[in-house]
């Protein structure tokens, strides 16, 4: 693992002919996002109730031309990942020698960023229906019933306004989420009621506050790992997948990570400080660590975060049994704190602890035990054994579960030996948990990506990321469902026709082909991350 990181160092900024190419890279990235944005009004996952378009002229013309409104969010989803892919020329240079291209700065790649999650802000939901569980749960939870031990459609009733946007899959189940999100979301209940669409602009303003996290967190972490910090924001805050998803597609992953981020950040200061950890220092520590906790109440796995810091922790008293045992006692105290303090506050109790399983009934086709375990049912079928998907599952998924912990385990011995920056093993613990999970939605992975994005620079890494980012944020349909295969068709051969009159048009104005300069001198990585 250690193989994946290699000190990155910071690059002058671009020459004018370069700033120009990323203006219009820019203005191309923002041109796709505004298309999503009018397409999602047909095309997104648009409520069934209290539609604010359904009937108003001109806004309710995509909702009425199917093939079109897809063909339109298609082709600025392309567009997107296309100027994500391009302005990585200027954030991360060359990948394939050891030269340091020019680099833009911190303020071009915010204002590109700012520039392109606009349009998404004010769209419909795309790519997932999530949300309308979030609103659902919420309500229950403001009318004094347990959310945990039941599901939309027994609390609210079937023909509840909320009830009937629950895709039907978790109309019944519980909720799934920690007590900390569904906290919040009781308070956007209280000032929302059951109005649809101001309770989904205030979850997505939900998570455009755990993204700013990200962005605030990510550059700083980049530096403790030595990574430029222009390259860690472009591949874990510009990614395709956190715009489509995490903000467009509204899920609660923003703010996890970006607490988790935060939190480790704030931690590390305090360790990684060569004053003693007392008065201000200890308050970092263990804010950090309250904010890992307060994270892991939204989603459970971000917890993991704390067991780094506390290796890091532990290898700075010593490295010794009793520095471990030391480390992990004072932070599982804060760590319980955390937990009793927002199950009992909130009113919610520790039912959550009982439902972390729920999404397991889906079969993802991005897990690995579970694509071994319908892959083996399927053969068992065609030879006539029989279908033993469900029997072979209850193998694969324990199987895959102790293969995580085992990895999660060894990088945290490798943090304690030095062998690893908390960081580094922090994201490869997430992506190992990721791939071995039972369920693995595609924003799923920027559970590691974000992090590793942080720390790991070599080819490795970033190579397949970049690919799979790609592949996985144009595959996905943009209202959360499946359409007619002739409707896909249709959608793909405009979508590639419009594509290519797009490169021809902009030819000589997007670095389609064209080289980052050479670097002509180099800036320290304290004084690069001094501007951010």
């Amino acid at each position: 693992m250690a193989a994946l990181h290699g000190d990155e160092p910071e690059a002058p900024g671009l020459n004018a002919s370069e700033t120009s190419q990323l203006r219009a890279i820019r203005r191309f990235g923002a041109a796709g996002a505004i298309l999503m944005a009018v397409g999602a009004l047909g095309a997104g996952a648009q409520p069934v109730l209290q539609n604010p378009v359904a009937g108003v002229r001109v806004l309710s013309l995509p909702s009425r031309m199917a093939s079109s409104a897809l063909t339109i969010t298609m082709t600025g989803t392309v567009i997107v990942v296309l100027a994500w892919l391009l302005l990585g020329r200027f954030a991360v240079g060359r990948l394939r020698d050891g030269s340091v291209p020019r680099r833009m700065t911190r303020s071009q790649l915010d204002r590109t960023l700012l520039l392109w999650i606009l349009p998404l802000c004010v769209a419909p939901p795309m790519f997932s229906r999530d949300v309308y569980s979030y609103l659902a749960q919420s309500e229950i939870t403001a009318r004094g019933l347990d959310p945990y031990e039941i599901g939309p459609a027994g609390a609210l009733g079937v023909d509840n306004v909320l009830t009937r946007t629950v895709p039907n899959i978790w109309r019944d189940t519980p909720a799934p989420y920690g007590p900390f999100f569904l906290w919040i979301g009781r308070g956007i209940t209280w000032l929302t009621g059951e109005n649809i669409v101001a309770g989904i602009f205030l979850h997505r303003l939900l998570a455009l506050v755990g993204v700013a996290l990200i962005v605030w967190a990510l550059p700083r972490l980049a530096r403790r790992c030595g990574v430029a910090a222009v390259s860690a924001l472009w591949l874990g805050a510009a990614n395709p997948l956190l715009l489509f998803h995490l903000v467009a597609g509204i899920h609660n992953e923003a703010l996890m990570i970006g607490l988790m981020l935060a939190g480790t950040e704030l931690a590390l200061r305090a360790i990684e400080s060569a004053s003693p950890i007392r008065n201000t220092s200890l308050a970092l520590l263990l804010s950090g660590a309250a904010l890992i906790a307060l994270s892991s109440t939204v989603k459970i796995p971000s917890l993991l975060a704390l067991g780094f810091v506390g290796m890091a922790l532990a290898r700075r008293w010593g490295g010794t049994v009793k520095a471990v045992v030391s480390a992990a006692a004072l932070l599982g105290v804060v760590a319980v704190i955390v937990h009793v303090g927002v199950s009992l506050a909130s009113g919610l109790g520790f039912g959550w602890v009982h439902t972390l399983g729920t999404a397991s009934v889906v079969r993802s086709w991005m897990s690995i035990p579970t694509i071994l375990g319908v892959g083996t049912g399927f053969v068992g079928v065609l030879l006539g054994l029989g279908d033993h998907t469900t029997a072979v599952l209850s193998l694969t998924r324990p199987i895959a579960s102790v293969v995580a912990g085992f990895v999660a385990i060894r990088m945290l011995v490798a943090v304690l030996k030095g062998r690893l920056h908390p960081v580094g093993a922090l994201g490869v613990s997430l992506g190992a948990l990721v791939l071995l999970f039972p369920v693995v939605q595609p924003w799923y992975l920027l559970w590691a990506v974000i992090p590793l994005a942080a720390w790991a620079t070599r080819p490795a890494f970033r190579v397949p990321a970049i690919v799979f980012s790609t592949i996985v944020s144009v595959i996905l349909m943009p209202n959360g469902s499946e359409y007619l295969p002739f409707q896909i068709v249709q959608a793909a051969v405009m979508t590639i026709l419009t594509i290519g009159v797009l490169y021809l048009l902009t030819r000589s104005t997007l670095p389609w082909r064209s080289e980052v300069g050479p670097q002509t001198r180099r800036t320290s990585a304290g004084e690069y991350a001094g501007s951010s």
